[in-house]
């Protein structure tokens, strides 16, 4: 398979007409190899405008939601990022590619261990690993720019927008299915501003929160 066409078409034909127009975001998504990110028997459908199940059960978000979701953010090269559920890690190479520095946080170690083994080979030294549940608590002395979840959540735990700096950006999909809603939250002066971005069902996170712990899931 030529996998330079099928990341040029899933850029041209998935992603940038779903109203990601961020160049910068754009060049980096063609720039990443997803083939690296996913099983081996399902590196033809790499670049396939479909979710693809991860070896723990969970999910791998389609491209053009992964997109749609970091551009919301609005990266600068410096800032630094949580992410929640470090997944496949695709997600999480292209914020480390945006971004200054990345923490991924995931309460499944067989599987971030998988990712972790990707990236490396990649050569992205930006990163730092957690094992554990990134909604309930992240161990880091600092705020961050901005925040990633890497799945659907039914609330918010308010304790991760409270991980924001001022002006600090945090983007979620929230609610369960078939009623959810990708929100961008932005810290400013104390305060938290929601605005929704779009609506869609999207698989959940693994979590011990108390909102809802049965129905979370990587």
């Amino acid at each position: 398979m030529d996998f330079t066409t099928a990341r040029f078409n899933m850029v041209e034909q998935q992603i940038r007409p779903w109203d990601v127009l961020n160049f910068d975001l754009l060049d980096v998504l063609s720039e990443i190899p997803r083939e690296r990110f996913v099983q081996e028997n399902q590196k033809g459908f790499a670049y396939a405008d479909a979710e693809l199940p991860l070896p723990n059960g969970g999910f791998m978000l389609e491209p053009k939601m992964t997109a749609r979701l970091i551009q919301a953010l609005d990266l600068k090269a410096n800032d630094s990022v949580l992410e929640i559920g470090t997944g496949s890690g695709y997600a999480t190479a292209v914020l480390a590619k945006m971004a200054g520095k990345v923490l991924t946080i995931d309460s499944d170690a067989a599987q971030q261990n998988r990712a972790k083994a990707v990236l490396d080979v990649l050569d992205f030294s930006n990163i730092a690993y957690q094992t554990g549940d990134g909604l309930v608590d992240v161990k880091n002395d600092s705020l961050f720019n901005a925040i990633y979840l890497g799945g659907s959540v039914p609330v918010l735990p308010d304790n991760v927008s409270e991980l924001l700096t001022d002006g600090g950006r945090l983007v979620a999909v929230v609610g369960e299915a078939p009623v959810m809603k990708a929100v961008i939250i932005t810290r400013k002066d104390g305060q938290f501003e929601e605005k929704t971005l779009f609506e869609t069902v999207v698989p959940s996170l693994k979590s011990t929160a108390a909102t809802k712990p049965s129905s979370f899931q990587f």
